[in-house]
């Protein structure tokens, strides 16, 4: 679509359970004290990932993403940066990855073409630190509350979407924003 429709696609970070400690949580404490039986919850996420043709592992922690961020907006200055996003996406879907581990990262560093070493200088320098802060301000202003959202014109579509509906939300906006 990206290449049919001739679109830029701009990630944006989005601060999801930013107060996650470096070793994680699991789901069953991410969701403690709220009505929400995570059996149940796993199972559609599953079935939506397969409807979608997307892969979704068993998962059963969450991690805190801060880091994989900062690398991200690192990853996509070097030209990298879709293929970083998809690896972590598989990395925590998936495998169900530590994305805050330095070495899962730079593991997956590695596995789209760029340095472990310079990963490593990056997220210890935070150099990255200012772009993903602005990120979260334009995510809150943008009204942004959840993961995946997308934004075309000034208008947001909520979770993981089937081809049509992504290319349907983009086709029906108006010319002129």
């Amino acid at each position: 679509m990206q290449r049919e429709l001739q679109l830029g696609i701009q990630w944006l970070a989005f601060p999801l359970h930013p107060e996650t400690p470096p070793e994680g949580r699991t789901l069953q404490d991410l969701f403690a004290g709220r009505a929400i039986d995570i059996s149940r919850m796993l199972s559609h996420l599953k079935q939506v990932a397969q409807d979608l043709q997307l892969p979704f592992g068993d998962r059963q922690m969450t991690y805190n993403s801060r880091r994989a961020q900062e690398l991200g907006k690192w990853a996509e200055q070097k030209g990298r940066g879709d293929a970083f996003h998809n690896a972590v996406f598989r990395a925590y879907f998936v495998k169900g990855d530590n994305i805050y581990d330095m070495d899962t990262l730079a593991a997956i560093a590695n596995s789209v073409g760029l340095d472990g070493d310079d990963t490593r200088a990056v997220l210890d320098l935070q150099a990255f630190k200012e772009a993903v802060d602005r990120d979260w301000l334009q995510a809150a202003k943008t009204g942004i509350t959840a993961v995946p959202s997308f934004v075309f014109k000034g208008q947001i579509l909520v979770g993981a979407q089937p081809y049509t509906a992504l290319k349907n939300f983009i086709l029906q906006q108006p010319s002129n924003p």
